[in-house]
């Protein structure tokens, strides 16, 4: 039996999980939006879910809320990690409107 070191890197995918309040107007992001998307390209990330603000689908149960979801993937939690904390995606976050509030988790996936 092998044993994973620390100094190895997961093989696992990492992703952002972000939920926006539902009072949150797609106008008010759209500086942000424009910064994050090609930070988010650069950093390896893959936007796989968007809603429902760009007219895709969600249906909430029990306490779940219909806000804004994203759902980005990177090939693993060390680049969703390297991507937060990029110079190109800690200007976008700069760029959110003063006081705005969101859920945002860096995940690793199972494989």
């Amino acid at each position: 039996m092998t044993t994973q070191s620390t100094a190895e890197v997961s093989t696992a995918k990492g992703y952002w999980v972000s939920v926006y309040p539902a009072d949150s107007d797609p106008a008010t992001l759209a500086a942000y939006d424009e910064l994050a998307g090609p930070a988010v390209q650069a950093g390896g990330g893959r936007v796989l879910s968007l809603l429902p603000s760009r007219g895709g689908r969600l249906v909430a149960h029990e306490a779940g809320i219909t806000q804004r979801v994203v759902l980005i993937e990177f090939d693993s939690f060390e680049q969703a990690v390297a991507a937060y904390e990029s110079e190109m995606y800690q200007k976008a976050l700069v760029a959110l409107p003063d006081g705005f509030q969101r859920d945002f988790r860096i995940i690793e996936g199972t494989d």
